[in-house]
């Protein structure tokens, strides 16, 4: 089995994950571990898969790109599995699940912002502390550069659900469809009421598949300039989870290009981040938990 005996569960509002460190390369999991490994049933359970380990033991890294995270000073790398075994080209929850992680195996110095390699390049996260309305462990990272499509340019239907909304894609450094629900142009239930234990069906098709979130405005500030949301997301190779750092960025990059807010606290199933948005990139603030410590024995 290429996974160490011992590894570690975490979350990050909700969002879970199994993790452990990797320094010498010796752990890349296969598609079938992380299957095992995330199944709430038969493993430990979780959203996906944090392996943190150097770029240069990533083996779908090709030279250049490990050169580029290095020379960004990216010392580690978030190995990021969903928890159907295939790759992930970014996590905003892991992120900060990973950060806290290193600073519990003294990898990373929470006194420091630190460096973080992705397949979506190098993110950079600061630790807060504890900040209310955030939670404890509270970590800001600066999710990088996105891109908006179209206003719109999507359908999106859930199987099973009557009614439609109309969807926007934003680039994250993974796919997203946002949809605004509870709006003159969506049929489709409120957001509490929706089953996203269906996956969602978007046209037209994405290659990539994407992440769907929905997303209802609660309140606008305009003394303060900052928005109030809900949100709810179906994740690729999960389902529906508590929270999704990402999905968080990308309804608030939609929601910044209908209203010009840039600045929203955004309410998920596992808790209440901030994202802050500018034309040159996104910064999401929220905690992250060590769950605790599992010794493996299906071996």
């Amino acid at each position: 089995m290429s996974i160490p005996q011992v590894v570690y569960k975490a979350h990050a509002t909700g969002n879970d994950f199994v993790v452990y460190d990797d320094p010498d390369g010796r752990f890349e999991p296969t598609e079938a571990e992380v299957r095992w490994l995330c199944d709430r049933h038969f493993g430990i359970g979780a959203d996906g898969l944090l392996r943190l380990t150097p770029p240069r033991f990533v083996s779908d890294l090709d030279e250049a790109r490990v050169r580029a995270l290095t020379q960004g000073g990216a010392a580690w790398f978030m190995d990021y599995r969903n928890a159907d075994g295939t790759l992930a080209e970014m996590c905003g929850n892991g992120t900060r699940a990973t950060a806290l992680f290193a600073e519990f195996r003294s990898i990373a110095d929470g006194g420091e912002p630190w460096r973080l390699g992705t397949r979506a390049g190098v993110k950079t996260l600061t630790a807060l502390g504890d900040v209310e309305p955030y939670g404890r462990n509270v970590f800001r990272v600066d999710m990088g550069a996105w891109h908006l499509g179209p206003r719109d340019a999507y359908e999106v239907r859930i199987p099973g659900t009557s009614g439609a909304a109309r969807g926007t894609f934003v680039d994250m450094g993974n796919p997203h469809v946002v949809a605004v629900v509870e709006d003159a142009f969506s049929t489709l239930p409120g957001v509490d009421e929706l089953d996203l234990a269906v996956k969602p069906v978007v046209s037209p098709v994405i290659d990539t598949d994407q992440n769907v979130e929905f997303v209802r405005v609660d309140d606008i500030d305009e003394t303060t300039g900052v928005g109030e949301a809900t949100m709810r997301v179906n994740e690729r190779g999960c389902g529906e989870t508590l929270s999704c750092g990402t999905g968080l960025c990308a309804t608030a990059v939609t929601l910044r290009s209908r209203t010009g807010i840039d600045h929203w606290d955004i309410t998920v199933r596992g808790g209440t981040l901030r994202v802050d948005v500018t034309d040159g990139g996104v910064s999401l603030t929220g905690s992250a938990t060590i769950v605790g410590e599992v010794r493996l024995l299906d071996r």
